[in-house]
């Protein structure tokens, strides 16, 4: 007896750009796309960079087999990493005729993902292209002034079109996003998808207990890159009524984190503000679920999985309003937007809730959490699932 097509397991290929070890949305969805599709019993192989220098090699993990490519460190970033074309091109090549992927899946259009998407369109391998990215994103590699970054952003997005336009179907997390797409690149179907979140890993467990804060806590999660402006939260922080005792809990690591260290030391904060550096997963729902309130300042924000996960475990949110953060906000229903890069009015609204009666702050909460059901992980992977068997962008807008 044989199976079905629309039930025979798929070898998929997922080509990173950034992947765990690295810490970012874009990372995460790749490390959650391939142990989702694992868990939906497809062979699926992840093609990324090494995260050090050495040759390429594979390592065998839980959610995928992990092929690491030869890369190389940039002096502008503590972590990121580029592959040559000229080391990787015969290497993805052997790779296709290795595992004879059905569909590759690509994260950008940068470095990985473009040499793969190059390899399946030769091949007649079926392409579906995800965009994680906006040009924000690169300012932390481009020491230049802004006129000039303005134009490798132009540049960027043009590339964007030049690759994922032939692609067989393109998606990116929120409407908004599709739209920049369509504006900037000229990629004229593009599909909305979420990223997806499995919220129930952000509740209480029955029985379970965690001790609340001995104060209000502001909590971030997330790279701390120029574009994140966690230094405007710091301030605002400093601007609360003394007698309110905020403090910020700030989860992450980058290359700005020296200049926000000596911020908070000129501010008078050290006592008040704490750098938590990498968390375990475990650590990080704790550090949700103990939160009063989550604060994500990012102006360069395609969904935000750590405003996502926080909304999870109930947690009432003050998001910039920029990019997609408004999708996530009710304004006063589970939280606020603030203008972004205005430190006084983000300190007015975090005034403002944490002087709410804890009963109303619950219910902002409770808000956040029904909010964030749209956006569940296996509606996403079933998507994806049929999108990598042949659906097209008129079966799945909605």
């Amino acid at each position: 007896m044989t199976t079905p097509d629309d039930q025979r397991p798929l070898t998929i290929l997922i080509a990173a750009d950034t992947y765990p070890p690295h810490l970012n949305g874009a990372a995460q969805f790749g490390y959650r796309l391939a142990k989702g599709m694992t868990g939906r019993g497809h062979n699926v192989h992840v093609l990324a960079c090494r995260a050090d220098n050495g040759k390429s090699f594979t390592e065998f993990r839980s959610e995928a087999t992990v092929h690491r490519l030869r890369s190389h460190g940039v002096f502008t970033h503590e972590y990121f990493r580029i592959c040559f074309p000229w080391e990787i091109k015969r290497e993805i090549s052997l790779l296709f005729d290795r595992i004879n992927p059905d569909v590759v899946h690509i994260q950008s259009h940068y470095m990985i993902g473009e040499h793969v998407l190059y390899e399946a369109v030769k091949r007649g391998i079926r392409i579906v292209a995800t965009n994680h990215f906006m040009p924000e994103n690169l300012n932390p590699f481009l020491p230049f002034p802004q006129w000039f970054k303005d134009i490798i952003g132009r540049i960027s997005w043009k590339d964007m079109g030049k690759v994922m336009g032939q692609a067989d179907v393109i998606t990116t997390p929120t409407p908004l996003a599709a739209k920049a797409m369509h504006q900037h690149a000229f990629l004229r179907k593009v599909l909305p998808l979420s990223n997806g979140i499995d919220s129930s890993a952000y509740e209480l467990q029955p029985g379970e207990v965690i001790e609340p804060n001995p104060h209000p806590v502001v909590v971030f999660v997330g790279r701390l890159a120029e574009e994140k402006h966690v230094d405007v939260l710091i301030k605002a922080v400093s601007k609360t009524p003394p007698e309110l005792n905020v403090h910020l809990e700030i989860v992450g690591g980058g290359e700005v984190r020296p200049a926000l260290e000596a911020l908070v030391e000129r501010l008078g904060m050290e006592d008040r503000v704490k750098f938590r550096g990498l968390a375990s997963d475990d650590e990080l729902r704790e550090t949700y679920i103990k939160a009063d309130l989550f604060c994500m300042p990012g102006t360069a924000e395609l969904q935000s999985l750590v405003t996502l996960e926080a909304m999870s475990a109930s947690t009432p949110v003050l998001l910039a309003d920029a990019m997609a953060l408004p999708h996530l906000v009710r304004d006063g229903e589970n939280g606020y937007l603030f203008k972004p890069n205005d430190s006084d009015d983000l300190a007015a609204k975090i005034t403002r809730i944490l002087e709410l009666p804890p009963e109303d702050r619950a219910a902002m909460g409770k808000a956040s959490r029904r909010l964030v059901e749209p956006h569940s992980i296996q509606g996403t992977l079933q998507t994806f699932e049929d999108l990598y068997r042949g659906a097209g962008f008129e079966d799945k807008v909605v």
